[in-house]
């Protein structure tokens, strides 16, 4: 049977921690549930010029989260809020690798950051702080452990989401304190959280372009599987 190969990128951090020197990680999780669904995964390291390179290596992209932010200068912000975070060279290389793979219709899927990253690439903006900009909002951080349900989200009907997750209504894990603003031109929102954050995007327009808010690749429920394995079929179709 065909394997496609699921590229996933990298979370990278200066030396110390772990390492003297520079080192790239993720979490074991992401690989598995691309194993899981039948795909095999491939890991991009950030080398921004090299982006449509690896791509030519690839089926489809998973872009990843991280405890790190797009710079609002990307989306036209004129502010930068003080809790903003960046990692300029990872961000340039998920941009450049996002653009890349919508550009030839590659399969896409982003995941937390990703969603975020994933909603700039195609021109929309981002919340740059829930807890700032938007009052009552549920805590997007969870306090629980992240392999456990944080909130619930509604699923939209007729949507690409909907079709894979086969209900409209879900309980999700939640590690993140923006979220997007203002979708890009032609993007729909699939998935709301019961605060009105979105919790889900796609772009109708291609072949497979998905993007969610929460951390599928922890497996805890059947829907999240079902995402996995939609991602591996629509590298297939390619």
């Amino acid at each position: 049977m065909a394997q496609p190969v699921i590229g996933l990128t990298l979370d990278h951090e200066p030396a110390g921690g772990w390492s003297k020197f520079p080192w790239y990680a993720i979490r074991e999780n992401y690989c598995n549930a691309v194993r899981h669904a039948g795909g095999l995964p491939m890991l991009l390291p950030h080398e921004p010029d090299a982006a449509l390179d690896y791509l030519n290596h690839i089926d489809a992209l998973i872009v990843t989260g991280g405890g790190f932010d797009v710079d609002p200068a990307l989306f036209g912000a004129a502010n930068r809020h003080p809790s903003v975070t960046t990692k300029d060279r990872r961000t340039a290389f998920e941009l450049a690798a996002t653009r890349g793979a919508l550009a030839r219709d590659m399969p896409v899927l982003g995941i937390c950051g990703g969603q975020q990253l994933l909603n700039v690439a195609l021109g929309g903006t981002l919340i740059q702080d829930i807890a700032d900009e938007v009052p009552q909002a549920l805590p997007h951080r969870q306090p629980n452990p992240r392999n456990e349900p944080g909130h619930g989200v509604r699923i939209v009907a007729g949507t690409l989401l909907h079709r894979i997750a086969a209900t409209e209504r879900l309980g999700v894990n939640s590690a993140h304190h923006q979220a997007v603003k203002e979708t890009a031109p032609g993007v729909v929102i699939d998935a709301v959280a019961d605060d009105g954050i979105v919790e889900g995007i796609e772009d109708p327009r291609r072949r497979f372009c998905l993007g969610v808010q929460w951390h599928p690749e922890f497996e805890i429920n059947e829907a999240d599987r079902r995402i996995f394995r939609a991602l591996v079929a629509a590298a297939l179709r390619g």
